[in-house]
């Protein structure tokens, strides 16, 4: 699988129709790496030009800014933007939630002006253009849950195209009681991924599993590294990982396209 950068693109004197930022979980994280590259092969398959900045590319500040060190965060987001300027990038598309919020709604105010869309967004477009045909395959009548990302969801009021994905798959999507604009955080956002839980009684993604669980899905579905990290955790917490499937929207696609 060839995937350009945007300095090969650049000395080709073109530019891509979208550069697909990977995120640090999408590079370095080796469960994360498999929903980069479902996304990738859907992309190829369909023909879309796009590229990554690859060496070029670096953490976007969220988990500094979360953590409340702004300096570290603006220092991070003006070298990543001064790259993206130069580079003229108009559309970006990322898989990670957090990402898309940080370029998207945090950047602007350092001079980062970038329209900035998450996979199932850009994924939904493509199938509303026709260019994207997705066939219900090995999930035809299977039952499946959709945990919604805090920053997807929420913080940015995105919940049709994930789920708009998951039915073209014929699956049976079941609702978890607090989902939507009542989701439950799945405990890894504000950068509490890279840090043991305080003390209390139950941690925060055992309880959000075990609301999944509840319903006896086949496959737990997620639109976020962070999310699908912690899900994963739960169920192995409850010896249910030969059982249920804890999958990104875009890996479900790329098994029922046989990617």
């Amino acid at each position: 699988m060839q995937i350009k950068t945007m300095a090969e693109y650049a000395a080709e004197g073109r530019s891509p129709e979208v550069l697909f930022w990977v995120g640090c979980a999408g590079s370095f994280d080796d469960r994360a790496k498999k929903i980069t590259k479902a996304f990738c092969k859907i992309l190829n398959k369909i023909g879309v030009e796009f590229a990554v900045l690859g060496q070029e590319e670096s953490c976007t500040g969220d988990p500094a800014k979360r953590a409340g060190n702004e300096f570290v965060f603006q220092m991070m987001a003006l070298t990543n933007i001064e790259v993206l300027n130069a580079y003229e990038v108009k559309k970006i598309v990322t898989a990670c939630p957090h990402c898309f919020n940080t370029l998207k709604n945090e950047y602007p105010s350092l001079g980062g002006h970038f329209d900035v869309v998450h996979h199932t967004q850009f994924l939904k477009t493509l199938m509303e253009e026709g260019r994207l045909k997705i066939e219900g395959g090995a999930f035809k009548g299977k039952k499946i849950t959709f945990h919604d990302p805090c920053y997807l969801g929420r913080a940015n009021d995105e919940y049709e195209a994930p789920r708009l994905l998951l039915e073209k798959l014929d699956a049976e999507l079941v609702e978890m009681k607090r989902c939507k604009t009542n989701g439950l955080c799945c405990g890894a956002g504000g950068a509490q991924m890279f840090k043991e839980p305080e003390k209390g009684n139950k941690d925060i993604n055992i309880e959000r599993t075990e609301e999944a669980l509840s319903f006896e899905p086949k496959v737990i579905a997620t639109g976020c590294p962070f999310c699908n990290t912690m899900m994963t955790d739960g169920v192995k917490h409850f010896n249910k990982n030969t059982e249920v499937a804890v999958k990104d929207i875009v890996e479900l696609l790329a098994e029922a396209d046989d990617l």
